[in-house]
């Protein structure tokens, strides 16, 4: 094959694209979580702790990975999976009367931060993250 400067552009073009791709997601995921969390908490502080968020170190399949969550006082608490493209996956909503804590099965693109952010019966925030490594993805990849 003779390599002329018109492919060598062009391979050139296609390495910068496929480069920049997954960082232009990224930063778009990060943003969606950001948005999401504003969305729940409105303007108020979010702090650290205080929730028990379960879940695997390693899902050898993304399509169903089992987490649970625990924060003794929430109204609410709300799970996502920063890495999807969409990151809200469920928000429990508790009374009075039941015990704030949820289960469920999760969809998982590939290795992320599961971030679990409750609503207080006080009207305070607090979130925590716990990084998952997923070795078959579960949202097309």
């Amino acid at each position: 094959m003779n390599l002329t400067r018109r492919h060598a552009l062009a391979m050139g073009g296609a390495a910068i694209a496929v480069t920049l791709i997954p960082t232009s997601y990224a930063l778009a995921s990060t943003d969606l979580v950001d948005a999401a969390i504003k969305a729940f908490a409105g303007d108020a502080v979010v702090g650290d702790g205080g929730i028990d968020l379960t879940t695997p170190e390693i899902a050898e399949n993304g399509n169903t990975v089992p987490i649970a969550v625990f924060a003794k006082g929430a109204k609410r608490i709300m799970v996502l999976a920063g890495g999807n493209p969409s990151p809200e996956v469920v928000t429990f909503n508790f009374s009075e009367l039941a015990e704030p804590m949820g289960s469920t099965r999760i969809r998982l693109a590939g290795t992320q931060d599961v971030i679990a952010v409750a609503e207080m019966a006080d009207g305070t925030y607090t979130k925590v993250a716990k990084s998952v490594k997923v070795t078959i993805g579960g949202c097309g990849g």
